[in-house]
């Protein structure tokens, strides 16, 4: 993929909403463990590109738009290979 991603906000909480079976102004702003799994899991398939985050990366991550922000830089960085 080139250029932006064109991922946003809405696409996380719509992603979150199929894994809570809640709608998507219902999805907490805090994200778990199992909830960034199936967030990288999902953005992965969508982009066909496997995201290289780092434990820090990880850990860095707790709310939708830490995922959102890491997410994007991870999308935006050259692809090995």
């Amino acid at each position: 993929m080139t250029g932006q991603p064109d991922l946003g906000r809405a696409d996380l909480l719509t992603m979150l909403a199929e894994l809570t079976a809640k709608p998507a102004a219902e999805v907490p702003d805090r994200i778990g463990s199992m909830e960034l799994a199936w967030l990288v899991h999902l953005v992965e398939q969508r982009y066909e590109r496997r995201l290289d985050l780092t434990d820090d990366d990880l850990a860095g991550i707790r709310t939708v738009d830490d995922a959102l922000a890491v997410f994007r830089a991870s999308l935006t960085a050259p692809a090995d290979g």
